[in-house]
């Protein structure tokens, strides 16, 4: 069995049996993601599938809390958005992994750290998780498929609530939106997960692959389109001025404020 290691210390890595765990390590920054963690997931998760023994992946984070998105002065250190940026590397690793991904959600869980829930295979949350799509909020536009997938799963009504106004929902809403699997008390949260991830892992490893990839394959049109489209409109958010007004209000603590935008 070959080990998976990572080499940055923002994401660990931990592989037992046949399941390979990831685990989000900036806690001094709400796991927020850098482009550099970006980059070691994606390769963590291109090795998963060329590995043979790892029949499950697991991402969750340490200190009980999920993410609190992307590192958004980071991002706009380089907003233009091009197949090897590493936001992009990690969105397409996650999306075709071939191997079944599953997160385990405590506290916050923002921006990419909802999104990307959408293209993992079994979600569990604590019911006091904090989860949102603030994009809009900062000057930004929906990603990661967002745009195509949150529409399918509660409604074009409830998606345009949860888009246009960005207000957190907790574990428990994200349970009957279909967000998650299920929520459960914070407390038994790691046990419950555990134990389906256990069963998963003592599924037949070939049919769970075939499973997961016709399931995949139905939506991988409107998936494509959304996000060649979400790429373009992101890249634009990122360079108005009501996202650097966002952001600098966010950085000076204070509301922004929109009132001269047209």
């Amino acid at each position: 069995m070959s080990t998976i290691t990572s080499a940055n210390p923002q994401i660990l890595v931990t592989q037992d049996e046949r399941i390979l765990r990831i685990q989000l390590n900036r806690p001094e920054r709400k796991n927020a993601l850098s482009l550099a963690m970006y980059a070691t997931l994606a390769d963590i998760i291109h090795a998963a599938n060329n590995d043979r023994s790892v029949r499950v992946v697991v991402l969750s984070g340490v200190n009980e809390c999920f993410t609190s998105g992307n590192d958004l002065l980071d991002f706009m250190n380089e907003p233009e958005i091009h197949d090897s940026h590493p936001v992009v590397r990690f969105m397409v690793a996650l999306q075709n992994c071939l191997k079944p991904v599953v997160a385990v959600v405590q506290g916050h869980a923002v921006g990419i750290g909802t999104t990307l829930l959408l293209h993992c295979d079994l979600v569990y949350a604590a019911q006091d998780a904090r989860l949102q799509l603030p994009f809009v909020n900062l000057g930004l536009c929906p990603e990661y498929a967002s745009s195509y997938l949150v529409p399918r799963l509660v409604g074009q009504q409830k998606a345009a609530e949860l888009l246009l106004l960005g207000e957190s929902f907790t574990g428990s809403d994200a349970e009957k939106m279909g967000f998650v699997n299920a929520a459960v008390p914070a407390n038994e949260l790691i046990a419950f997960a555990e134990s389906k991830i256990q069963r998963l892992a003592n599924q037949p490893p070939a049919a769970v692959r075939r499973a997961k990839s016709l399931l995949k394959k139905t939506q991988h049109q409107g998936v494509e389109t959304a996000l060649a489209a979400e790429f373009i409109g992101f890249a634009e958010g990122l360079n108005s001025d009501e996202c650097k007004e966002s952001v600098t209000a966010f950085f000076e603590k204070r509301a922004p404020d929109f009132s001269r935008f047209e």
